[in-house]
């Protein structure tokens, strides 16, 4: 009868195997399309025009306005305001609007 310290081995390979396989794609992720540009768990997106909406590390961030140099983006179901250079908390992102223009703004999200 195999004692069990001979499969455990085995076992452990094939979990790490499992986990790597699994977090690979959040890690190796890097895509582009017309208005966003991602790496990695980091996301950068041009919202131009009233009602711009894109979809960021599976979450919805739409561009609301811009009012006093403060760009209003609706993520989820959730409001946030930010300025130029600003970092805000919204939902499971963390953003940072890093250029905001009567019509448009432009913002870095990380997951976290």
């Amino acid at each position: 009868m195999p004692s069990l310290l001979t499969h455990r081995p085995a076992r452990l390979a094939a979990g790490a195997v499992a986990a790597a396989l699994l977090t690979l794609p959040l890690a190796a992720c890097s895509f582009s399309s017309k208005n966003v540009s991602c790496s990695g768990t980091t996301c950068t997106a041009t919202l131009s025009g009233d009602g711009a909406e894109v979809s960021i590390l599976g979450t919805k961030l739409a561009f609301v306005g811009t009012e006093d140099g403060r760009a209003t983006l609706s993520v989820g179901d959730a409001s946030v305001s930010c300025a130029e250079g600003e970092n805000v908390s919204a939902g499971p992102l963390s953003l940072t609007c890093t250029t905001v223009t009567d019509d448009s703004v432009e913002v870095t999200a990380s997951a976290g």
